[in-house]
């Protein structure tokens, strides 16, 4: 069983940076694949960024390459999500999502263990 905790999320302005981070609990969160999510107003939830346990690759949907990046500490049991050049197109509730399997699958069903989101709102 796992918990998950966003924070970090905020309103910037367009062009402006923030860190977003999950707090999880548990004493296999090394062995967890992790990923953020993200929803908008009427929209579905949709992948943002994945780490893969086994050897740390990460993985991004294209709209977020080279502005998002992701990146776990299993030290302190967290992973952030470092978020910069951030547009209007960003603003969504984000959420930290674990789940067991080797890959990142970008299918929000196929994660087992969800945070409550964290909102971001970027200004034009």
């Amino acid at each position: 069983q796992v918990q998950l905790v966003e924070s970090g999320g905020g309103l910037v302005q367009a062009g402006g940076s923030l860190r977003l981070s999950c707090a999880a609990s548990g004493r296999t969160f090394s062995t967890y694949t992790m990923a953020w999510f993200r929803q908008a107003p009427g929209k579905e939830r949709e992948f943002v960024a994945g780490i893969r346990w086994s050897d740390d690759n990460t993985y991004y949907t294209d709209s977020v390459k080279g502005r998002f990046t992701i990146s776990r500490d299993n030290a302190k049991n967290r992973v952030y999500l470092q978020m910069t050049s951030l547009k209007p197109e960003d603003t969504a509730v984000y959420y930290c999502a674990a789940d067991r399997g080797m890959v990142v699958v970008r299918i929000p069903q196929r994660y087992a263990y969800w945070g409550q989101g964290t909102q971001v709102t970027v200004s034009s």
